[in-house]
């Protein structure tokens, strides 16, 4: 008997010039369904950022970064997924998207603790 559940994550990417297809993780998204959990973190380079693209919005990135981690907290910083269950917040947020914050493909695993989980992921593909 196991005490870890199956969860699923998704890296956030930023990719400042769509047309180059240049990118660099910022973020991590991750669900359990088993515990009705979805959470993200994100953690922006500015460096890799001006390195592909200068005349970036550094706010404007660094403001969709934080707007999917709202959308995983749900309530009111989920804007119109607020209702949505841990589920199809994950769903939509991983839905592909040709912004200069895109989702990437999603991976399984298990764990025992999502939460750690998510900072274990961030601290390993994205600082």
């Amino acid at each position: 008997m196991t005490d870890r559940d199956v969860f699923e994550y998704a890296l956030l990417r930023v990719v400042p010039r769509v047309e180059r297809g240049e990118c660099f993780n910022a973020g991590v998204v991750v669900y359990c369904r088993a515990r009705s959990f979805v959470a993200a973190r994100t953690h922006l380079d500015e460096r890799k950022l001006a390195a592909l693209d200068p005349a970036a919005d550094v706010t404007g990135v660094r403001a969709a970064l934080h707007a999917v981690e709202g959308v995983c907290l749900g309530g009111e910083d989920a804007g119109q997924a607020a209702g949505d269950d841990a589920g199809r917040r994950f769903r939509w947020l991983i839905a592909p998207r040709s912004t200069v914050v895109q989702p990437g493909p999603v991976h399984t695993g298990l764990t025992a603790d999502p939460e750690a989980e998510v900072e274990r992921l961030l601290d390993l593909l994205v600082r």
